[in-house]
Parts: C-alpha cells; structure tokens; sequence
C-alpha cells in the first residue's frame, strides 16, 4: 500500500488506524462525518469532512487522489442504542456503506477492509468462535454488519470487488504512548467506564456513591457477568494493515473474513478486578438490569487471521490493555465530576 482512504478516520479505532498507516509511511485521506469522531483525533493532514449519506461527500473524498485501499470504519456500534433506534443503525450503516461501495465502483476502485464485528454471530452455539460459525445476530448493529459482509461478496461476484472483513471481538485499550485514546459520549465501552469511575474516586468521589452500572449479573457464566475477549486497539490496526497488505498483493480473489480477538474469555466482573489492580482505586459498583441483545459469552478463535494475515497481537494481557487506558485517562481525557 502506499495510499489509503480510512473512512471513520476520526473515531476510536479508525484514528488508531490512522496512526500506524502514518507510522508505516503510507499516505492516508481521512473522511469523516465527526459525529463522534474528533476534529483534533484527526492525525493526517489531508480531510475531507462528510457523511456516507451523500454521494456527493464520497466523491470528494475518493477524488483527493488514486487510493489503493478504502478502509471502512465508520458506523454506528452501541448495541442497546440499535435495539431502541433500529432506523437509525440501517440507515447509517448499510445505507451509507453502500453508498461508499457504489462510489468506489463509480471510481474505479475496488479493494476494502470493511470493519466488522463479532456480534454477526450472535449467541454462539460454540466457544471459542470460529469464521464456519453461523452468524445470527440478536441486535440490529449486528444485522447492519452482516447485512454489508453478505453485500460484499455480491459485489465481488458481480463487479469483482475484493474485501477483507474483520470481525472484532471487544477492542480496548488507547496507543501506548497516552496520545490518543477512546472518547466515546455517552459512554458504554466497559473499560473507559470502569477507569472513569475509578478517576471520579480519585478525584475524591463517595466510592459509596458509584456511578458505574454492571449491566446484569445473571448470566449462565462462572460469576453471572457477560464474558467478553478483549483486544488491544493497537493489534486491531496491525491486522488492517496486514489486510490492506493482503489486498494490494492480488492474494484476495473475492470476499474474505477473519476474527480478531486475543482468544480469551474475562468476565466484566475480572476487567472491574483489573482496574482496581491498575489504578489502586476501591472501584465499586451498581447491577442493573441487562443490556437489550447481549449473548452470555464471546470469545473468539482468531486462529485464521493468524495463519493467513500473519498477524500476531503484540498487547494481549489484560491489565497491559487497562494500563494503557489508564495513561490516556491519567492525562485528565474523560476526567469525571465528583
């Protein structure tokens, strides 16, 4: 690769993303809408501000420059959220994708990594999660996600499209050297709102008077809390760039998968536990009711994305993840009112 247009370059993971196209020495466009992106997470200079809903955006943005990858970042992610608001969710995310697919067509451009998610997969039947696993989603963002999977390989049958989509499992964790981190409102990743909690305290909150909020712990798990497989943002971006690699060299004939996951199951109540241990703050909290669409467990086998990307996960243990968080949190990002 040599130039990439990152679509959602101003989130979470796409400004990550962003980070190591830079790092590696690639040319990088960022488009995004910066609905809950940030203006100053926007690390290359070259951006077009826009939405997936108009054409018009697009096609600015695809006309910068010949761009040999299109990576696909932006979509809507909060799972209760697409349960409530299930319109908004097929809007942005598959209408505004296939927006994006038909301007790269339009363009003369046809090679994407698509941003995607275990939740494709829904309440697993087996653990660990494996790509031949039977995707039936519970939530609307998980149907969205699929609904552009199944839209891709279409694509390359008709038009000869190549796609690598990446299934992530929970990402986690901000760079490592405390420049760029997660900044999400409301809120609803588990570990920025465990450490923000935890800086509450710090800053001298009533512990007693907790504003973190477990959602259920009734679950068929070990201790009745979700059990999630958490991935460092870092080794997110390392896979796409193993992808975008994959895709330039011609080895992509169609529409490929891969999960992404560090292959370990924690338990909300282990990642709070964590927390404690990385900040030494005496992090308490609230159960409240379950969240609309969440499955028990989910865990991943990213065994596939291992042998054929080459990718090796550089940051898998939990507290390096809550650790690197923590530094992008001790820099007074998210700090919380008492």
């Amino acid at each position: 690769m040599t130039s990439v247009l990152v679509v959602g370059g101003a989130g979470y993971i796409g400004s990550h993303m962003v980070r190591a196209l830079l790092d590696a020495g690639h040319a990088v466009t960022v488009f995004d809408n910066l609905g809950h992106g940030h203006r100053d997470a926007v690390l290359a200079d070259d951006f077009v501000e826009g939405t997936l809903l108009d054409r018009n955006d697009i096609a600015r943005a695809l006309g910068r420059r010949a761009f040999d990858v299109v990576m696909h970042f932006a979509a809507l992610w909060d799972v209760g959220e697409s349960v409530q608001q299930p319109q908004r969710y097929w809007r942005n995310n598959v209408v505004g994708s296939l927006n994006l697919l038909d301007s790269m067509l339009d363009a003369g451009m046809r090679r994407i990594v698509f941003s995607s998610t275990c939740a494709t997969y829904g309440v697993p039947h087996a653990v660990p999660i494996t790509e031949t696993h039977p995707q039936s989603p519970t939530n609307p963002y998980g149907w969205t996600k699929l609904a552009i999977e199944r839209a891709l390989a279409d694509y390359s049958r008709a038009s000869g499209m190549r796609s690598v989509s990446l299934r992530y499992f929970n990402a986690a964790g901000c760079h490592p050297d405390g420049t760029l981190g997660e900044r999400h409102d409301p809120e609803t990743h588990l570990i920025p709102s465990v450490l923000k909690e935890a800086r509450r305290v710090i800053d001298g909150g009533d512990p007693e008077k907790t504003k973190l909020m477990v959602n259920g712990d009734d679950y068929d798990t070990p201790d009745g809390t979700c059990i999630r497989d958490y991935v460092h943002v870092c080794d997110l971006a390392s896979a796409h760039l193993a992808a975008g690699e994959r895709l330039v060299s011609g080895r992509v004939e169609g529409a490929e998968a891969f999960n992404l996951g560090a292959d370990r199951g924690l338990s909300v109540k282990e990642v709070i536990d964590a927390c404690r241990r990385v900040t030494g703050a005496p992090i308490r909290y609230r159960v409240g009711p379950r969240r609309a669409g969440d499955p028990p467990r989910l865990v991943s086998s990213s065994t596939l994305a291992r042998e054929t990307l080459g990718w090796r996960p550089a940051c898998g243990e939990l507290d390096a993840i809550v650790a690197s968080a923590w530094l992008w949190f001790g820099r007074s990002h998210l700090a919380s009112p008492t």
